[in-house]
């Protein structure tokens, strides 16, 4: 393992407020591990986060709808306390945005990578990032940008159904609407309602085409960009399991070098300037064999732990390294390591531990059980309650009847469909808008559609007369196959 400089902390930031994110435990084991420091911002209330020996101080975080003034206050009290100069790694995508755009106020107490300009709230905005993509020839799904409800259904036909629909800045979408920040579209009708709900998200909505999962189709890339413009602490890994099943989170992961990933990662970083850790999810299209960039994520990715290598560096101990001005070490690969999370996992953690790479589990660990004691005991506590909240929805509220009747009609099918989307919500945040998140500013002039590189707004022509806007939407399983990220 690397040597850091122990007398430098790390303060971990998580404005989302999910106790199961075991990417914060990761982070939290694997600096304490090198002898660090660790303070913890976030919420700890039913989190098994708390519960590890590493964890030098929990701190309470910025309330839900928290402004960035509210945040950066928070963060000043955690830089008094701590006393001197620390890391500060944010854990999600509000966190990320809110230190990116807090930038040099933070300078006295933390060591930050120096990123360009506000490049995270770019790469993070879906729309944004279309026009990044195409800037310099990284692929990225056909994305349109619908300025009316008969633009979205519109674009539908345009696109082909079925369509991803993804709201610009999901981190805007506050708690209690049941809007997803991405969901399968079947039909013109759903993408009009969907349209009509854009004030509530708080951000434009967007219309993708779709990409078919498969095998050997989702991949992820993770980094640390140093201050030297190399990438260190990474790698390529390709999804075996993921929850909710083909859309969601990496359940089961491994280390699966790929160097055509490998150049449009350089290609992408290097043409932006990016500073700092990265997470890339890509799916690859099974017609052309090409890989789109689906999501880029300016902070550490959950399952980051699977790249820790032969020398031990990772993308957070190559943060720390580089911001305390400490050589990084020649990567040692370790191609076919796996990383399994056990509560979406729980058989693929049974499986005997591959060799000579190794296997790393996301909540238990031989030097630090605590957490993995305290998952299981809150998890079986949290999936009936998120159940119970899911057949709540079902029976009340103004879509209660129709949830209800879409949940029963198809009878057996449609009563499978509705507890599977109950189980998949389990994977969710718990509770909460998320706070942090930049003022929810148009992303494109308004008024007559207008374009711009990588995506496309839509005319309004009247669609097709072939199938009706309100074809049969499928099943739940099916959403599950068809979502992408």
């Amino acid at each position: 393992m690397q040597i850091l400089d122990t007398r430098v902390p790390a303060v971990l930031l998580r404005i989302d407020r999910n106790p199961f994110h075991h990417g914060t435990l990761g982070a939290v084991r694997s600096l304490g591990r090198a002898g660090v420091e660790v303070h913890v911002v976030a919420d700890s209330e039913g989190s098994p986060v708390r519960r590890s020996r590493f964890v030098c101080e929990m701190h309470p975080p910025p309330p839900p709808g928290s402004s960035t003034a509210d945040i950066a206050a928070v963060l000043r009290r955690v830089a008094a306390r701590v006393s001197r100069p620390a890391v500060l790694v944010p854990m999600d995508d509000a966190s990320a945005l809110a230190v990116g755009r807090m930038g040099e106020d933070l300078a006295g107490g933390y060591l930050l990578p120096q990123q360009p300009g506000r490049l995270a709230e770019r790469v993070a905005d879906k729309a944004e990032l279309a026009a990044v993509c195409a800037s310099v020839g990284v692929p990225h799904p056909v994305t349109l940008i619908p300025e009316s409800p008969a633009q979205a259904a519109a674009a539908a036909w345009q696109l082909g159904l079925p369509v991803m629909a993804k709201w610009s800045r999901p981190w805007l979408i506050p708690a209690g609407t049941g809007l997803r920040s991405t969901v399968v579209v079947r039909s013109a009708r759903e993408a009009q309602d969907l349209y009509l709900r854009g004030a509530e998200a708080g951000s434009p909505l967007l219309l993708q085409a779709f990409l078919p999962p498969g095998p050997d189709r989702d991949w992820f890339f993770h980094g640390y960009v140093g201050r030297s413009g190399t990438t260190h602490g990474g790698g390529a890994g390709r999804k075996h399991l993921s929850w909710p099943r083909g859309a969601g989170l990496t359940a089961v992961g491994r280390w699966t070098p790929n160097p055509e990933l490998e150049t449009l990662v350089e290609r992408l970083t290097t043409a932006l300037g990016y500073r700092g850790i990265f997470d890339l999810d890509f799916r690859r299209d099974g017609t052309t064999g090409r890989y789109h960039l689906l999501d880029f994520n300016p902070r550490p990715g959950a399952q980051f732990r699977l790249f820790e290598d032969g020398g031990g560096l990772d993308v957070v101990r190559a943060l720390h390294l580089d911001l305390t001005h400490r050589p990084l070490p020649d990567p040692v690969p370790l191609p076919g390591r796996a990383f399994v999370v056990e509560n979406y996992a729980p058989l693929g953690a049974l499986r005997p531990r591959p060799r000579p790479a190794g296997r790393e589990l996301a909540w238990h660990a031989p030097d630090d059980p605590a957490p993995g004691r305290a998952m299981w005991s809150l998890w079986t506590r949290h999936v009936p309650r998120r159940l119970t909240q899911r057949a709540a929805r079902l029976l009340s509220g103004p879509a209660a009847s129709q949830e209800s009747d879409d949940a029963t009609a198809g009878g057996a099918q449609g009563l499978e469909a509705a507890v599977t989307e109950a189980l998949e919500e389990v994977a969710l945040p718990v509770d909460g808008p998320v706070a942090g998140g930049p003022d929810p500013t148009v992303v494109r002039p308004r008024g007559e559609a207008v374009a711009r590189p990588g995506t496309r707004t839509v005319p309004s022509p009247a669609p097709p007369p072939a199938p009706s806007a309100d074809a049969p939407a499928g099943s739940l399983a099916d959403d599950e196959k068809a979502s992408s990220h």
